[in-house]
């Protein structure tokens, strides 16, 4: 579903001149799973998903989205996804229903399809109670219960999590996570990128940690720990990036 091949995104920096915020980073995620995007902030995580959603282009390699190329054909896979961040917005002056609808009708749904898919998704999410009221009197966890409906009005095939739950309260996040599992067991392919262990622990099937804009481990758990030598996903993540850190500082003492 997800294909992701030497992704490079680079900038021009005027005091440490070209800054490379993803160096050929590659993977594959698929349908039925979460794939977990792990690393510090400021590891590139939100430049490869900005990427797969066609909000940014890469420097070069490829990124192929169900299919399409997110390059090329930005439009076939913005209808193919769904994006969902911390930072979603949402419209003070629209109603919960009405910003599903407004999004819906945006992916070119027709009315009546539109509406029998909004009332399952507000009764799924338990969103009924909040249909008619104005974003600017939501809470957090309603604001984004509204940025999950509206990203899968349309029945995408992928979905991409961009540290969805920063912010958010124990109990919201635990609904949102609940979600996240209903999803992939529908088939889903679902990119979840985190800085929180523990969420990628009871989540992931697959995780990949990424720091500097490099990929440094890949696999499920139980690879990743007998791979090296760990127990604990957290134990894990803190060794690698601390031995990424010391070969970093040493090529850059030559």
């Amino acid at each position: 579903m997800i294909e992701v091949r030497s992704l490079t995104k680079s900038y021009a920096d005027l005091r440490r001149g070209t800054f490379v915020a993803l160096d050929r980073l590659s993977f594959s995620a698929r349908a039925g799973e979460v794939y977990g995007l792990l690393g510090p902030n400021g590891a590139g995580k939100t430049t490869a998903l900005r990427i797969l959603s066609t909000v940014l282009q890469p420097t070069s390699g490829s990124a192929i989205v169900n299919g399409f190329d997110c390059v090329t054909q930005p439009a076939l896979v913005r209808h193919h996804i769904g994006f969902i961040s911390a930072n979603t917005a949402v419209y003070d002056r629209m109603t919960a229903w009405e910003m599903v609808e407004y999004f819906g009708r945006l992916y070119g749904m027709e009315k009546e399809p539109l509406r029998d898919r909004m009332e399952s998704l507000f009764d799924r999410l338990q969103m009924q109670d909040i249909r008619d009221l104005l974003g600017a009197k939501m809470s957090t966890g309603m604001k984004q219960k509204v940025s999950i409906a509206r990203a899968i009005v349309h029945d995408p095939p992928v979905l991409i999590f961009d540290e969805a739950t920063s912010g958010l309260d124990v109990l919201v996040a635990r609904a949102l996570l609940d979600a996240v599992a209903e999803l992939r067991d529908q088939g889903k392919c679902v990119v979840f990128s985190t800085h929180i262990m523990r969420e990628a622990e009871r989540l992931c099937d697959r995780v990949a940690i990424v720091h500097q804009g490099r990929m440094l481990a890949e696999g499920t758990l139980e690879e990743l720990f007998e791979t090296y030598g760990h127990t604990d996903l957290e134990d894990l993540f803190f060794d690698l990036i601390q031995k990424q850190g010391e070969k970093m500082a040493v090529v850059d003492n030559q």
